[in-house]
């Protein structure tokens, strides 16, 4: 039990929190949309802090994360809880395990042994992920603060629900982030996820504003998100409002949870998206979700050179100088840490 952060104190007890964007008014002994903040006597409280339910390493590929340091580890963990309730969720187990009737669960790990254990594995980045980050930033930003100390850096998983005042709050202490793109219709947040498309519209345009290096993903749903129109209108967002240099990675779907009767993208789907990608003027359009593709290296946009060589979430080869130039042509690629190969 932790006060939280971000918050407000109404009148009759009630409080409204101001970190993500459904800025719930929350009633005395009520929670919040995410299910893991309480209003109790009126005050909000994290039920969360400290509480991890995962921890893994992992390469930041797996991310997605492809011009971030490619290469890396990242030490990734997460609570319990999220701020959408999406049908189709891939870690519905613990997202959405308090909204299934399940209890706040996790074993206790402090900011500062996540810190420490990152540091003692030689991940490059900590990656608060698995679940929405959002809904436990103190936790997130507490680890955050510990890890910069050591030269590690932080990164969100997140589906781009939150509040510019939580991106103030965290300020310069988050350094990349991938953003869920899951669609560009509202009608399919409010109905698949539980909420809106233009918040993530204006968390992904703001986060690319503070400088914290930003790829997209989009799960690509058969029959929900598919469509050659709707995939124009996501890719031709990213290049203008976002811009070109923005990584954007379209993932094939498999069902899960609640959504079975969706067969998994068909292949061709896939190409079709990247092409539209890479025909919006994307320097950099990656297909997810399938080993061995083509779709999973980088090529330099410049003179189509292949410079890192991928099979699933393992680099086979980067040829990218350490300044961050194509070896070939000169060319800047986009990104952080290009050149690093350490495991």
């Amino acid at each position: 039990m932790q006060e939280a952060r971000l918050y407000e104190r109404l009148e009759d007890k009630k409080v409204k929190c101001h970190l993500c964007a459904h800025r719930c008014t929350i009633a005395d002994g009520k929670r919040g949309v995410c299910l893991v903040r309480e209003n109790r006597d009126g005050v909000l409280y994290t039920l969360v802090y400290g509480l991890a339910i995962s921890q893994a390493i992992d390469p930041v590929e797996k991310k997605p994360l492809f011009h971030f340091y490619p290469g890396s580890s990242a030490f990734s963990f997460a609570t319990v809880g999220c701020n959408f309730r999406c049908s189709f969720c891939q870690n519905w187990q613990i997202s959405q395990a308090v909204r299934d009737g399940g209890q706040i669960d996790g074993h206790e790990a402090s900011p500062d042994h996540l810190a420490a254990a990152a540091r003692h594995y030689g991940c490059k980045s900590i990656a608060y992920t698995y679940t929405e980050p959002t809904i436990f930033f103190e936790y997130a930003y507490d680890t955050a603060v510990l890890a910069e100390k050591w030269g590690i850096k932080s990164i969100y998983v997140t589906n781009g629900y939150m509040t510019e005042e939580m991106l103030d709050a965290f300020g310069s202490h988050l350094h990349a982030a991938n953003v869920d793109l899951k669609s560009f219709r509202d009608d399919f947040y409010r109905k698949i996820c539980g909420a809106r498309l233009q918040p993530v519209l204006d968390a992904i345009k703001a986060m690319k504003k503070r400088g914290i290096w930003v790829e997209i993903t989009t799960l690509v749903v058969p029959g929900q998100n598919d469509s050659e129109e709707e995939l124009r209108q996501l890719a031709k967002f990213i290049a203008e409002e976002v811009g070109v240099d923005t990584p954007w990675h379209v993932s094939r779907f498999r069902p899960e949870y609640r959504m079975h009767d969706v067969g998994p993208t068909p292949l061709s789907t896939l190409h079709r998206a990247r092409e539209i990608g890479l025909e919006a003027g994307l320097r950099y359009v990656y297909e997810g979700n399938v080993p061995g593709s083509e779709g999973e290296h980088t090529y330099c946009y410049n003179c189509h050179k292949l410079l890192i060589r991928r099979f699933g979430f393992n680099i086979l080869e980067n040829v990218i100088l350490p300044n961050s130039q194509c070896p070939y042509c000169g060319a800047a690629i986009d990104g952080v840490g290009l050149a690093h190969k350490s495991a």
